[in-house]
């Protein structure tokens, strides 16, 4: 006796591949946690400058009566300094306001990551596609350069030109060299989806009947590898994040006093015997951005793209 899918009793029959694929998504209550938390980083990092003027506190602005000059600047309270003013304690030694500092972290981080992921996604898709279905010379050259990307020893070679770029905008920096090491994966598994895609039928029909090589990229190669693409991208979004903290974190990324969670977990390392809630909510923050991308990624592989995922 055979089962019917899951998802065939809340889909009516004959639908579309993404009408089952949401569905799928639906059941997974991982999915609808991960969504949830994800929507509320989001949110958090787009609205900063109004959560932080709610709270009363800019990140740059120092509350020198929020700690104690006597004990080395501890944060005055219980939970380093937790209060109806300071809803997530202060910084130690500066006073500065952590809500306000975590926010607009957020806000920085999470720029970085999604623009360096966009940079990857464009310009992986692009290489992917062009090498698969031209071949010949034009793959060879975009393979060899997928390999001379991926060769390269990335977090050194990062950490060396955030070194030696001084008179620059950080952010722009660390967004354009975190996406040039990135693309190469990405290029992979679309180059091989488009060597599969190639010669099927309706695209032998689409170019027998005249069309042309974007309108056959556009219309027929790309829409095929649209699910892998983006389950792809949820799983290096991640990557990217913890990437930029680690930078941060090494004292070669976002510079003070602009905030990243990176640099605040940096900063949080000596005092995290006397004030620990200082390291745990920049860290919970960052635990859980990823945790929760890192989730949606696995499950969008699982129905985007089954057969990478794990028998």
């Amino acid at each position: 006796m055979t089962t019917t899918a899951p998802v065939a009793a809340d889909v009516p029959s004959g639908s579309g591949p993404w009408r089952l694929a949401r569905a799928e998504l639906r059941r997974r209550p991982s999915v609808r946690i991960s969504l949830l938390v994800v929507a509320l980083f989001l949110l958090m990092a787009a609205g900063a400058p109004l959560l932080s003027s709610l709270a009363g506190w800019t990140p740059e602005e120092f509350d020198k009566s929020a700690v104690d000059p006597y004990l080395g600047g501890q944060p005055l309270g219980p939970l380093g300094g937790i209060s109806a003013d300071h809803w997530l304690g202060v910084e130690p030694i500066t006073g500065r306001d952590l809500f306000a500092r975590v926010v607009h972290g957020a806000q920085v981080s999470l720029l970085i990551a999604l623009t360096a992921t966009a940079i990857v996604v464009v310009a992986g898709t692009a290489a992917g596609i062009a090498a698969g279905y031209f071949g010949g010379r034009t793959d060879t050259v975009l393979s060899r350069l997928m390999d001379l990307t991926m060769s390269f020893p990335s977090l050194i070679f990062m950490i060396a030109m955030m070194s030696v770029a001084k008179d620059v905008n950080r952010i722009v920096l660390m967004t354009a060299v975190i996406g040039l090491f990135g693309w190469p994966g990405i290029a992979r598994v679309v180059r091989g989806q488009t060597l599969s895609l190639k010669h099927r039928e309706y695209v032998d029909a689409a170019r027998v009947s005249g069309s042309g090589p974007w309108r056959i990229l556009t219309r027929d190669i790309l829409p095929g590898v649209l699910g892998p693409v983006i389950a792809y991208t949820t799983l290096i979004i991640p990557g990217m994040i913890a990437t930029e903290a680690a930078l941060s974190y090494l004292g070669v990324g976002v510079r003070p006093p602009t905030p990243s969670w990176g640099q605040m977990i940096a900063e949080s390392v000596a005092f995290y015997d006397t004030d620990p809630m200082y390291f745990v909510i920049p860290s919970t923050c960052l635990f859980l951005t990823v945790l929760a991308f890192t989730l949606l990624g696995d499950a969008l592989r699982d129905v985007l793209d089954p057969r990478s995922g794990r028998a």
